[in-house]
């Protein structure tokens, strides 16, 4: 059972992931994901978890001290632990790691907020044999957190986990998960459900036509126009 773990300054934040899919398959037993608090891990009056940056600059920095305690409590040994740094410096999160990620025991989301975390974080789990620290942002734009791009990531690997979606069939044939030539990913086709005629738009023929293999080269095809639209926007 693949086991998540979110640190956060504002576990509330992630409420969400109790409802809907993940909250089903939590019940069910087929995953767990756990919330902890970092400033659990403060000594201070004021719960301190950042300070001002070496080397001056605008902004806070958050202090390794507390980062590290809430990772090493977290840390089962002997077990590979991938460690999730949260920063719009990171890796494009895609649907290759998606599945990557599925794939895991246990999955450690380190939500930075202000600057980011002190760097020496990851080198220093970088550097421990039961760790792989993967840096990742899911697109090219800041936000005030990790804990939304935490979310995006658990949502995306989750629901490749068995048993999670009701149907698994419908995993084959969505968005990046269709291969096209060269093995390029493309997104998915079009989809319409009844009434056949809305507002003076149709249903296209070919899908009201019971031909099943005309249809799978109209998906393809649409998957294809889909997908070069995409490329030239």
């Amino acid at each position: 059972m693949l086991r998540f773990d979110l640190i956060s300054i504002f576990p509330e934040y992630l409420s969400p992931l109790k409802l809907s899919l993940l909250g089903k398959a939590q019940n069910k037993g087929l995953l767990q994901i756990n919330i902890h608090d970092l400033r659990d891990q403060t000594t201070d009056l004021h719960q301190s978890v950042d300070d001002t940056p070496y080397g001056g600059g605008a902004g806070m920095v958050m202090s390794p001290v507390v980062w590290g305690d809430a990772i090493d409590e977290i840390t089962s040994n002997g077990q590979v632990i991938d460690l999730i740094i949260l920063t719009p410096a990171g890796k494009k999160f895609n649907q290759q790691m998606a599945v990557k990620f599925s794939k895991c025991d246990q999955i450690i989301f380190a939500c930075g907020r202000y600057e980011g975390i002190d760097a020496r974080v990851g080198d220093y789990y970088r550097s421990q044999k039961n760790f792989r620290v993967h840096e990742v942002s899911i697109g090219d734009y800041v936000l005030g957190g990790g804990e939304v791009a935490a979310m995006v990531i658990i949502e995306a690997t989750a629901r490749l986990l068995p048993g999670v979606i009701g149907n698994p069939d419908s995993l084959r044939e969505e968005s990046h998960s269709i291969s096209g030539q060269d093995d390029q990913q493309l997104v998915e086709y079009p989809n319409y459900t009844k009434p056949a005629q809305w507002r003076g738009l149709e249903v296209p023929q070919v899908l009201l036509s019971g031909n099943h293999g005309e249809i799978a080269k109209w998906r393809r095809s649409e998957a294809e126009r889909r997908t070069r639209n995409l490329e030239q926007e």
